[in-house]
C-alpha cells in the first residue's frame, strides 16, 4: 500500500442532527467489515462518535483528539482499537471545547489535524473525520487535513438551508489551505419515501450536486437511532435492519467509486 492510497473525509455540515455522527460510524463500520484499514477522528466535543462504539470515556495510550492537537506527541499513541475488527478511533471527551480556544494563538492552527493525520495515511485505507456542527476552527482542522468532504443531508425544508454556507467554505478552503479538497459526495440521509417532501428534496439535491449524490439513499430507520445508546454501529446491533442494509450499500459504492 502506497502512502497516498489512504483517503481522508471529512464528515461535515454545519447542521445538526442530519445523520453526521451516524453516517461517520456505520459507514466506517462497514468499509472495514469489507476488509479495509479504517480510522475514525471524533472531532465534535460531544463525543458522540466515541460513545456510539462503545467507548465512551476511553483514551488512548496518550490521551484524546485534544492532546492531538494541542500537544506534539506521537500520532499512533492518540488510537484506539474498537471491538470491531479493522476499526479503530481517535476518540475525543468535552476537553475539546477548550481546543477551539487554545488553537487560537498557536501556529499553524488550521494544520494541526493535518499534522496528526499524514503520519497515519501509511497505517489506514480510510480515515473518517466527524466534525461538530459548525464551520469553526475544529471543522477547519477537519477540511484542511482531508482529501474530500462528505456531507450528509437529511430530506426535509431547511435541508438545502446553510448548504451554500458549507460549499463556499470548502471553496476557500480549497482556494488558500488545501487545494486539493473536493467535495467527495451527498449522502440523502432520514429519507421517507412516503412523503412528497422527502421527494422533492432528493430531487432538488440531485439537480444541483449531479453525480456527487450517492445512489444509495439512508432511509428513517429506528434501529439507527436505537443503535447508539447501545454503544454499537447499527450494522452490528442490526444486521437485517434497513438501515444497516442501506450504510452496507453505500461502503460498497463508495468502494466501487474508488477502484474506478
Amino acid at each position: 500500500m502506497t502512502e497516498t492510497s489512504c483517503r481522508i473525509l471529512a464528515v461535515a455540515n454545519q447542521k445538526g442532527g442530519v445523520g453526521k455522527t451516524t453516517t461517520a460510524i456505520n459507514l466506517a463500520t462497514s468499509i472495514a467489515l469489507a476488509g479495509q484499514r479504517v480510522l475514525l477522528v471524533d472531532m465534535d466535543p460531544q463525543g458522540n462518535l466515541t460513545s456510539g462504539v462503545g467507548l465512551r470515556g476511553q483514551r488512548a495510550a496518550d490521551g484524546t483528539v485534544y492532546e492531538a492537537l494541542v500537544t506534539d506527541g506521537n500520532p499512533v499513541g492518540f488510537v484506539l482499537p474498537t471491538a470491531i475488527e479493522r476499526l479503530w478511533l481517535m476518540p475525543a471527551d468535552r476537553q475539546l471545547t477548550g481546543a477551539e480556544i487554545e488553537l487560537v494563538t498557536m501556529e499553524e492552527r488550521e494544520r494541526r489535524l493535518q499534522q496528526v493525520l499524514d503520519p497515519l495515511r501509511s497505517e489506514f485505507d480510510y480515515i473518517f473525520i466527524d466534525c461538530p456542527p459548525s464551520l469553526g476552527l475544529l471543522t477547519l482542522n477537519a477540511l484542511v487535513a482531508a482529501d474530500g468532504v462528505l456531507i450528509p443531508l437529511h430530506c426535509e425544508y431547511f435541508a438545502l438551508e446553510g448548504l451554500a454556507d458549507l460549499v463556499g467554505t470548502v471553496r476557500r478552503v480549497r482556494a488558500v489551505l488545501n487545494p486539493t479538497l473536493e467535495i467527495e459526495g451527498v449522502v440523502l440521509t432520514m429519507y421517507d419515501d412516503r412523503t412528497n417532501l422527502g421527494q422533492l428534496v432528493a430531487r432538488e439535491v440531485r439537480d444541483f450536486f449531479k453525480d456527487k449524490v450517492f445512489n444509495t439513499i439512508i432511509p428513517r430507520n429506528v434501529r439507527l437511532g436505537e443503535a447508539p445508546s447501545h454503544g454499537m454501529p447499527a450494522i452490528v446491533y442490526d444486521l437485517k435492519s434497513r438501515g444497516a442494509a442501506a450504510y452496507i450499500a453505500l461502503a460498497n459504492e463508495m468502494l466501487a467509486r474508488h477502484a474506478a
